[in-house]
């Protein structure tokens, strides 16, 4: 009981330093009224003692800070445990309806998505108190952010530990709820309240399908607990249904495409580190619970719905990476390039259904271990890069990448973190991302024992679909590092940009970037603890050759494939030793000699000879040209006797996604027509509405009378 009381402690922390929060709102009410206190007879200095003892708001944030940390501390300890002891904890809480109390299972897949959430948490936590110290206490209260981000977490967690539909949709829903006061917390920005609302109708519509796949679930069943939803004898018809049902409302809070068009809104306008935790952990959440519902609750598992799922993460994964190119906004990009990641799993995820289907139980295994890896990974890189983003906006006052430029130099801290979260996300050797992707292609790359002529087939091109994205993100995040951190600035604030004063919102960042270098060199203690999640649910684990050492991995077997990021790092180490030791041979060159960048004769550079992200993305633009709706306009003003010398030119490039004309414009078209329709029935006139009821009553009776 040890291991549940940890993860109970979690959630209560959770729910404690929402709590606390409110303490803010009493108290800067308290400071406020000091101060319009009457000064007389010497009240001056008892308002100065008042005053100075009531000089504790930053004291509360960071104590709500620190019970939040403590949460996420407690959460990484929870899952650890689990996940070590092989076993799976279970208990009853009487909150829910007399004869439906809420039953809670912490297992080895729960325990793992609590690592997760609990390692964001903890570097939210350590980021969070500089962070909000630039909003102003009268439009932004502390009161508001810090409830709902309590609340958010603690819906998260509550998510993964629910044994039963009422209490799994309960839990879900506090975390949609709270999260959406979070993304609606500056308000006063037309833009917020709609990607707010987007964001509140898509989580509602998701969980509406969640209900009907549970229903499904339940009408076979005796009951609504897990246990009884796993013994529901459904036939293929219906569990199709439900699967469906359940992609459709895990899908859709995930992000996958083309129920994605929430994410690019809702993100970049929450502040950084809700941004942090809603990309890097609550779409985990998601795919936890379409990994329990489908590969826990519906036992038998279907080839079909693998390629329905290998189909639709190919085409977000490339979907995903293509947007986020296009993108001159840095959360907005990187938002993008979460729909990129989720279609990555989601692909290993169908790769892992059918071989699982077919047969072949280990290399399910393979795949499902890839996944559960990737969603790990990406919450660290993912985080790192959104808290990064915080301080760039903390710092410069925007998120435009074409008004950043030369930060390198001003902000050399804040640059190298970043550098590693995109080193990360490009799947680049020595850090996280590369490991988890090369696992999925390994997973791919079994497709010969398959043999349906169409899966052989189908599965090589997703791999080469995986590859091209994989491409696509280093030029991305080349794109990226090089416009905010390279070159010469482009606005006044990038030319006064500074490090941040708080060092806590650097050591969040220094967290997340150890752990990707980290896993990165030592992944197989991760897969050591994920073959535990694959024998849970299928069963099965890897090979035993595959964790032959500390410094190999051999997902399959040795003879196959194997990789070694220690000898890796070594020869990186060897290499950018020699090259040392080459540049510097000769005495003459042991002094570094600085000089003025070349500047190609025109007599000085400036920020204007640089590119522009449009710039650098047009030949990207060009040969995709189909995926986007693309508006391009170039505007000259002429001059000159004859018009024929160009004064000035006007550029302007407009990127959208096809979902919104294509898929939502006419579903929103269809409702208001109904609505209009359905409208007409309200006429004002009391004898039209009593003929309404005379009608519906005879109806009624006729309907009883048969």
């Amino acid at each position: 009981m040890m291991v549940l009381i940890l993860a109970y402690a979690a959630v209560l922390c959770s729910f404690a330093s929402g709590m606390l929060a409110l303490l803010i709102n009493q108290r800067t009410s308290v400071h406020a009224l000091l101060e319009r206190v009457p000064i007389q007879r010497g009240g001056r200095d008892w308002l100065d003692d008042c005053l100075t003892e009531s000089r504790y708001p930053l004291r509360l944030k960071q104590a709500v800070f620190i019970v939040l940390g403590l949460s996420g501390l407690l959460a990484v300890l929870a899952g650890i445990a689990v996940l070590n002891s092989q076993s799976a904890f279970t208990d009853q809480i009487g909150l829910g309806l007399p004869w439906l109390p809420w039953h809670v299972r912490f297992d080895s897949l729960s325990g793992f998505f609590f690592l997760i959430v609990g390692i964001a948490v903890v570097a939210v936590s350590i980021y969070g108190p500089g962070y909000v110290e630039a909003y102003q206490e009268e439009k932004h209260p502390f009161a508001v952010l810090g409830l709902f981000t309590g609340l958010f977490v603690a819906g998260m967690l509550l998510v993964l530990l629910a044994d039963d539909a009422f209490f799994f949709m309960i839990a879900w829903e506090l975390m949609s709820v709270a999260s959406y006061f979070l993304v609606a917390f500056q308000h006063e920005n037309p833009a917020n309240r709609r990607a707010a609302f987007l964001y509140l109708l898509m989580a509602e519509v998701g969980a509406l399908a969640i209900i009907l796949g549970f229903g499904v679930l339940a009408s076979f069943a005796d009951g609504l607990t897990f246990d009884a939803l796993r013994q529901a004898n459904l036939s293929t018809t219906w569990a199709s249904i439900a699967f469906v049902l359940a992609l459709l409302g895990f899908g859709m809070k995930a992000g996958i495409v083309p129920i994605h068009v929430w994410l690019p809104e809702a993100h970049p306008v929450a502040p950084s580190h809700i941004s942090a935790l809603m990309s890097g952990v609550m779409l985990k959440v998601a795919v936890y619970g379409l990994i329990r519902f489908c590969f826990d609750l519906l036992t038998d598992v279907h080839w079909q719905w693998g390629v329905v799922l290998l189909v639709l993460g190919t085409i977000s994964a490339l979907g995903g990476i293509l947007y986020a190119m296009m993108q001159p906004n840095l959360k907005r990009l990187l938002a993008y390039s979460s729909v990129e990641n989720i279609g990555i799993i989601f692909m290993v995820l169908g790769l892992a259904m059918i071989f699982m289907a077919n047969g072949f139980p280990q290399l399910a295994a393979l795949g499902l271990l890839a996944a559960l890896f990737h969603a790990f990974n990406h919450a660290l890189f993912k985080n790192l890069l959104f808290l990064g983003a915080g301080i760039l906006q903390h710092q410069i006052h925007s998120l435009d990448i074409d008004c950043m430029g030369g930060l390198i130099k001003r902000m050399p801290q804040t640059s190298f973190l970043f550098l590693i979260g995109c080193m990360s996300i490009s799947s680049l050797p020595l850090f996280n991302g590369f490991v988890s992707e090369w696992l999925a292609f390994q997973t791919a790359l079994q497709v010969d024992v398959l043999d349906n002529g169409v899966l052989r087939s189908l599965i090589p091109v997703s791999a080469a679909a995986l590859a091209l994205t994989a491409a696509l993100a280093a030029a991305c995040f080349v794109k990226v590092f090089g416009m905010i951190f390279l070159g010469l600035p482009r606005s006044r604030h990038s030319e006064k940009a500074q490090e941040v004063d708080d060092k806590g919102m650097l050591l969040a960042l220094k967290l997340l970037a150890g752990l990707c270098f980290f896993f990165g060199i030592f992944p197989t203690l991760i897969i050591a603890a994920l073959n535990n999640v694959a024998k849970q649910l299928i069963g099965q684990t890897l090979p035993n050759d595959t964790l032959q050492s500390w410094m190999w991995l051999a997902p399959v077997s040795a003879q196959k494939a194997s990789y070694s990021p220690i000898l890796v790092l070594v020869g990186v180490l060897i290499a950018c030793a020699f090259t040392f030791w080459y540049l510097r041979r000769n005495p003459d060159t042991k002094t570094m000699r600085r000089a003025a960048t070349w500047d190609c004769g025109f007599g000085g550079l400036n920020a204007r000879m640089q590119y522009s992200c449009s710039a650098f993305t047009m030949p990207f633009r060009r040969i995709f040209a189909k995926v986007w709706l693309i508006d391009e306009q170039i505007d000259k003003d002429m001059q000159g006797a004859l018009d024929m010398d160009v004064s000035s030119i006007r550029y302007r490039l407009q990127v959208e996604d096809h979902c919104w004309p294509r898929l939502y414009q006419p579903i929103a078209h269809g409702i208001n027509s109904a609505a209009r329709l359905v409208g007409r029935i309200q006429t004002g006139n009391i004898r039209v509405y009593l003929g309404y009821s005379f009608v519906t009553l005879i109806i009624m009776l006729w309907v009883v009378s048969l």
